[in-house]
């Protein structure tokens, strides 16, 4: 069973950047897409981005597209998200997610397993 541990969440100011890490333990990291979702107080959670197992294919949600950027490092069981131009309503706890198949998915269900979430907090 994979588990996955995010790190990188903070306190930033509107404006700035942040840089979330996701390490994975377990051996199908290489051939799992991954997926970056949040969850808002009081909302439900929501897509962010995704990744396919290579790196090749990757997805957006309209609201971060342009700002944001996942990428990999295989090597290291490893995957980033690259957060600039940070606003008030990317506060969110973020939440690290992978599937057991090669293809990357905007829908939650099609996960197979979560990491615990890191809280990111932008001040106005």
């Amino acid at each position: 069973q994979v588990q996955l541990v995010e790190s990188g969440g903070g306190l930033v100011q509107a404006g700035g950047s942040l840089r979330l890490s996701c390490a994975a333990s377990g051996r199908t990291f290489s051939s799992s897409a991954m997926g970056w979702f949040r969850q808002a107080p009081g909302k439900e959670r929501e897509f962010v981005t995704a990744i396919s197992w290579s790196g090749g294919t990757t997805y957006y949600a309209d609201s971060v597209k342009g700002r944001f950027t996942i990428s990999r490092v295989n090597a290291k069981n490893t995957v980033y998200l690259q957060m600039n131009s940070l606003n008030s309503e990317d506060t969110a706890v973020y939440y690290c997610a992978g599937r057991y198949t090669m293809d990357p998915s905007r829908s939650i269900p099609d996960y197979d397993y979560w990491g615990q979430g890191t809280q990111v907090t932008v001040s106005s």
